[in-house]
């Protein structure tokens, strides 16, 4: 499996191998681990581009796994990558290991004009782990603690979430009640019109959506079925969705952070393929405020719900090709549906 982080525009500078290493869960939104990670670096030479996490392969496929992660940095914004192996032990001397690994990444990015800078290894992310340099035999330490670092208060400061895993990140994305999707998933099924007794169809699917934020302001958080069936129709209606995609901007407002969580929360209590709608939107806002791993994972859920989904296959193939997020934004560009959500400036 392959984690992305498009590059956003708060991206750290980081020289020092070790701050480097501590600063990656930040980066990716978890601790990775028995993971590589690539980092691209963008002129004049300490920004970070594009970042990959994918699993440490079997020996056996490390040429394949090499080969099939180079291209997505060939763009020209990225001048060189860094690796940074994460999990193994050290051998005789303190030598890191998967170095026949890290020699199939140098071959597959040379043959994309793209020298491996940096190749790092630790056996955890965590203080007192250790790290050494693949090149340099005298390049090695212990690593500080992760959450004293500069890019740990910056990334709180901002608003990001460093979650312990991966899996506790895939863990927010799963149903909050099963009881619940399945009787929903009866309910969307026999039911053949919008739920509305209505001609204005666009104006009640808005209504629909403006009473999930005022429920969420005032602390309600789960739905009931009528509500959650009402709100699966919603975000079906073009207008309505477009306006939905338009409270991601600007990202970390006090708005886009309400929507971020009303979507997530859509995620948890509606079946497919409905969710796929909810998923995109939460895929949207997140990929806007770098959070790449939370992102990937909604656009992977939409897929699953409803592999045909266009929007989820633009924005996928967006986030796999690490697509600036400041190019999306023109998909929040609004609608002419008002959904009566005041933008604010706090993060």
């Amino acid at each position: 499996m392959t984690t992305s982080t498009p590059p956003g525009s708060a991206r750290p500078v980081l020289t020092d191998p070790a701050q480097l290493i501590v600063a990656l869960p930040y980066l990716l939104g978890f601790t990775p681990a028995d993971s590589l990670v690539l980092l691209g670096h963008r002129p004049p030479g300490t920004g970070i581009g594009l970042i990959v996490r994918a699993d440490l392969p079997p020996q056996d496929l490390f040429a394949y796994q090499a080969e099939a992660l180079a291209p997505r940095f060939r763009a020209a914004t990225h001048f060189g990558v860094t690796a940074v192996i994460v999990g193994g032990r050290a051998g005789p001397g303190g030598r890191p290991p998967f170095a026949e690994f890290v020699a199939e990444l140098r071959r597959a990015l040379s043959e994309h004009d793209l020298p491996l800078l940096h190749p790092l290894w630790t056996a955890a992310i965590e203080e007192d782990a250790p790290w050494a340099c693949y090149r340099d035999q005298d390049c090695r330490g212990m690593l500080p603690d992760p959450r004293g670092t500069v890019i740990a208060a910056a990334t709180t400061s901002a608003g990001l979430v460093s979650f312990p895993s991966r899996e506790h990140v895939a863990a927010l994305l799963e149903p909050r009640s099963p009881e619940a999707i399945v009787r929903r998933t009866a309910l969307l099924g026999r039911a053949e019109q919008p739920p509305w007794d209505t001609e204005d169809v666009v104006s009640a699917a808005a209504a629909a959506v403006r009473a999930a934020f005022v429920r969420r302001r005032s602390g309600i958080d789960q739905l009931d079925d009528e509500q959650a069936v009402r709100l699966a129709y919603a975000l079906t209606i073009k207008p309505v969705r477009d306006a939905c995609l338009a409270t991601a901007a600007p990202p970390g407002t006090g708005v886009a952070l309400e929507a971020e969580g009303l979507w997530l929360s859509l995620v948890q209590e509606l079946p497919a393929p409905h969710r796929a709608e909810a998923a995109c939107l939460l895929a949207y806002t997140t990929l806007l405020r770098g959070e790449g791993a939370l992102a990937g994972m909604a656009l992977d859920n939409a897929l699953e719900a409803s592999p045909g989904h266009l929007l989820a296959q633009l924005l996928h193939a967006a986030w796999n090709h690490g697509t600036d997020p400041a190019r999306l934004a023109g998909l929040a560009a609004g609608s002419e549906v008002d959904l009566g959500l005041e933008h604010t400036g706090d993060g």
